[in-house]
């Protein structure tokens, strides 16, 4: 069980993740992106930071919308509207519950990876940050039908995949966005946007 004061409590050490993270995105980013995925994400979640002191008595969903539109408004290129959609998804999802389940984090990350389907226009294994998503959004739910009561086991079990779907992005040829651009040279990077998220479900694994 999670509520509102926890879910406020991991969004800023993700928030702190991403500044410790930033030049290691950028680092990939500037090999097959725009060179910025890192200082972007940063800087949006430093302005999330800032803003978690006015939605203590915020629900969930309305803690996690105002995530999203902070993101689509301070985040450049690509990351703010891919970003900005998956917590606006998520949010609606998951409404103004103050407490939620990991079969609510599970439904609310499927509609994260449906706005963000439908706002990139892409899919698994095009590259992206879909290739961490889905594989860890299938394992935690397979592990979460199966009966699994330990939450942090059923996170765990996501991180694992995710780590697995960013190594194998490096195989990969990028079809999106400007690591498109390079073609096969694409491969033997790994997506700046799988290392993000992968970074965010690490960090709310290690929450619990």
């Amino acid at each position: 069980m999670t509520d509102s004061k926890k879910v406020i409590e991991i969004l800023l050490r993700i928030a702190r993740e991403m500044e410790e993270q930033k030049d290691f995105l950028t680092e990939l980013d500037n090999v097959i992106g725009d060179g910025d995925h890192g200082i972007n994400m940063a800087r949006g979640f430093a302005e999330v930071q800032r803003k978690m002191d006015t939605l203590s008595e915020q629900d969930i969903g309305a803690i996690l919308k105002s995530v999203g539109m902070t993101l689509v408004s301070t985040v450049g290129g690509a990351s703010g509207p891919l970003y900005g959609t998956a917590f606006l998804k998520a949010g609606m999802t998951i409404g103004a519950k103050n407490e939620i389940e990991i079969s609510d984090f599970l439904a609310a990350l499927n509609a994260a990876i449906e706005g963000i389907k439908t706002r990139g226009r892409s899919t698994i294994g095009e590259k992206t940050m879909l290739d961490a998503m889905i594989p860890a959004y299938e394992v935690m739910l397979l592990a979460a039908d199966s009966g699994e009561p330990d939450c942090r086991k059923v996170l765990d079990a996501g991180v694992a995949a995710a780590e697995a779907g960013v190594e194998h992005t490096k195989t990969l040829v990028a079809t999106k966005g400007r690591a498109s651009y390079l073609g096969e040279r694409s491969i033997g990077h790994q997506d700046p946007g799988a290392t993000s998220f992968t970074a965010m479900l690490k960090v709310i694994a290690e929450s619990f």
